[in-house]
């Protein structure tokens, strides 16, 4: 299940499914405010095996809702515990030391298991460096 508030996003992230051979793949796509979706399955009773979050810092719903990730995004993970969650972010300001600690406090804290959050960064060939692009945390039950 592949959800976001953005038909644009929603339009983009099926070429790159179709360029990658999963055109034919079992994906379902929906245009959604990703908390109220998630709000929704868990109404429902709904469970999935894990969560890939690539949250914007900053965004507009369909109805004009506003998400800035330094004032949702606390709620948004406590919501979506699942088996595991793994979250990107290219936010200045929210280091891996910050993921971590909001999935230790929000996951771990309430269910057990482990955290390991680093720095996403692109190697630079001219100087072997690694160019620093955001951070990345993935929460796993144990």
């Amino acid at each position: 299940t592949h959800v976001d508030a953005s038909k644009g996003m929603v339009g983009w992230a099926k070429e790159n499914a179709a360029a990658s051979g999963l055109a034919d793949a079992p994906i379902r796509w929906l245009v959604d405010d990703c908390m109220k979706f998630v709000e929704r399955e868990i109404r429902r009773g709904n469970k999935y095996d894990g969560i890939i979050m690539d949250p914007p810092s900053y965004g507009r719903g369909p109805k004009g809702e506003i998400w800035k990730i330094e004032d949702n995004i606390w709620d948004f993970v406590g919501l979506t515990a699942q088996l595991f969650f793994l979250i990107n972010s290219y936010t200045t300001g929210l280091q891996p030391a910050v993921l971590s600690y909001m999935m230790n406090s929000t996951l771990t804290k309430k269910f057990g298991g482990h955290v390991e959050a680093e720095e996403i960064g692109l190697p630079v060939t001219e100087s072997g460096l690694v160019l620093p692009c955001g951070a990345s945390g993935r929460w796993e039950r144990d």
